[in-house]
């Protein structure tokens, strides 16, 4: 289901035009499952955050999958995801404001015989990578090409392709952890070559340009990035906490795309 929900951010609400799944599971002699008991539950829950915004996408998820469980009595297991459009206002390291498109996901899984329900948060970020690879093939050959290079400059890049980055990281939330969609983003776009923007006026073009070049990756320096940056910035996370990222290169000079993938526990991360 689509639905608009509110949502309660640092003394102001916000309208997330939400897309909701819920699951439950069936019992072997059951044939179907009561699909308006599902449908009763979002409306009842997502109507009243007009009245009571949610603190979070992931609060709601876990509701909805309580009520679930009580509604099929059947059921031993529900499953929500949630998923909304997101826009958080950047300043570009130019000066110029905008509001940036970024995609919010929450996922919730209770049991009933489960006291707690496990929940996530997650966040879609668009960027930019530029191709290692191709820089170092255009750098050699340019200066075998020209004998009077001796050296070039590390800090200046040399030419190369780029690629729009599509990376999601998924971050369990283990109780008593209050994790901030903003501060994925922070990660997930710092772990990029560059930040993309809507509105760059042509010099800016050039100078986003620069930056990317100057910081070369992967695809899977991508995902090796974001996962480096969660460490850092949740020391005191469990070794429990479970977390998947993927990070997609639209390639420019291919037909195909470049994926990388890593889902692992912190303490997974954390082993030498």
């Amino acid at each position: 289901m689509e639905k608009p929900v509110q949502v309660r951010r640092k003394g102001r609400n916000l309208t997330l035009t939400t897309t909701i799944d819920v699951f439950v599971d069936l019992p072997q002699a059951q044939k179907g499952s009561h699909l308006s008991r599902n449908l009763e539950v979002i409306n009842e829950l997502v109507d009243r955050s007009v009245r009571e915004p949610v603190d979070s996408l992931e609060d709601l998820t876990e509701t909805i999958a309580r009520q679930l469980l009580k509604k099929h009595e059947y059921a031993t297991t529900s499953e929500v995801w949630a998923r909304a459009d997101y826009f958080l206002e950047r300043k570009s390291p130019w000066g110029h404001t905008s509001m940036e498109p970024y995609h919010l996901v929450a996922r919730a899984n209770a049991s009933r015989a489960a006291a707690s329900v496990e929940r996530s948060i997650g966040v879609e970020v668009v960027g930019m990578t530029a191709c290692p690879c191709a820089m170092e093939m255009v750098r050699d050959r340019l200066v075998k090409e020209h004998p009077e290079i001796k050296t070039w400059p590390d800090d200046i890049p040399f030419v190369t392709h780029n690629q729009r980055n599509r990376t999601t990281v998924i971050l369990q939330e283990p109780e008593g952890f209050d994790i901030e969609a903003d501060e994925l983003i922070d990660i997930v776009e710092a772990s990029m070559s560059a930040p993309t923007y809507g509105l760059l006026k042509r010099a800016d073009e050039g100078r986003l340009v620069e930056l990317a070049h100057a910081n070369p990756r992967f695809v899977e320096d991508v995902a090796r990035e974001v996962l480096d940056r969660l460490l850092a910035k949740y020391p005191q996370m469990p070794d429990a906490t479970y977390v998947r990222v993927k990070s997609e290169a639209e390639e420019s000079i291919h037909k195909h795309n470049a994926f990388a993938e890593r889902a692992a526990t912190f303490g997974e991360l954390r082993a030498p």
